[in-house]
């Protein structure tokens, strides 16, 4: 095994002690291996994006621990953690966080500046092939109010990319995007695993969810079950196939 990122024990608890205590992540134990492509399901509320916000260092857990590339995140001061994910990891939201006052190029290629480990001309260039491989090369000069909601994503995709992070942390990145957008952005993202980077995606959606390697299912703040799908190949398995077979656990777990 080839650990990534594991949390033991962890949980997460919000006005601790308070009469409004709020114990949203229960003793949640998950292990992620380099190089998986991993999405979580459950119904709302049942701690998922919580989840992902703590075991990135996002947010600040209450007890356990969470280890990243061997190192324990509880250690790392605000500013260690920041500069951590700045430069290995990689964020995608349902909607795209970009800055309004500048063009779709200088969003990608921001992080990377502020990461100081690359000169300016390697940074440019790196950015101009990314935004060339998710084809929005053509929308390189705009505004982003100038792109449409796939093209955000891909410049989020980008954005996330630039500083070849270890892990891609997704929160239903495909939420807000029809089905077309949806199955280009999940191909994008399958293309990124195959490459070796490590995903983690939170969704609602059994399509999105059928086309990673393991599900895992939250509820009421815990890990309660997983669904090994191993990879996917169309030449082996139809999606459809994979979508009926998930659909069929997901059932089961009262989803």
């Amino acid at each position: 095994m080839n650990l990534l990122l594991e949390s033991k024990a962890l949980n997460k608890k919000y006005f601790p002690g308070k009469e409004n205590e709020h114990h949203v992540l229960k003793d949640v134990d998950l292990k992620i291996e380099k190089g998986e492509f991993i999405s979580v399901m459950g119904p709302s509320g049942s701690g998922k994006s919580t989840l992902l916000y703590n075991i990135s260092g996002m947010d600040k857990i209450s007890s356990g621990s969470v280890v990243f590339n061997n190192q324990e995140l509880a250690r790392f001061s605000e500013k260690e953690l920041a500069g951590l994910r700045l430069t290995s990891m990689g964020f995608i939201f349902q909607h795209i966080h970009l800055l309004k006052n500048l063009s779709v190029f200088d969003n990608v290629i921001m992080s990377a500046y502020l990461a100081k480990k690359l000169s300016r001309k390697v940074i440019n260039r790196k950015a101009s092939d990314l935004i060339e491989k998710l084809g929005i090369a053509e929308i390189s000069d705009n505004d982003i109010n100038q792109a449409s909601g796939g093209q955000l994503q891909r410049v989020g995709i980008c954005r996330a990319l630039i500083n070849d992070p270890d892990i891609i942390f997704g929160d239903e990145p495909t939420g807000a995007l029809n089905s077309k957008a949806a199955d280009e952005i999940m191909e994008l993202l399958a293309e990124i695993n195959r490459g070796g980077t490590t995903v983690m995606l939170v969704t609602h959606d059994i399509k999105v969810a059928a086309k990673t390697e393991r599900v895992v299912f939250m509820l009421d703040g815990r890990i309660v079950d997983e669904k090994v799908l191993g990879k996917y190949s169309p030449e082996t398995c139809s999606i459809k196939e994979r979508e009926e077979n998930l659909t069929s656990w997901l059932v089961d777990m009262g989803f």
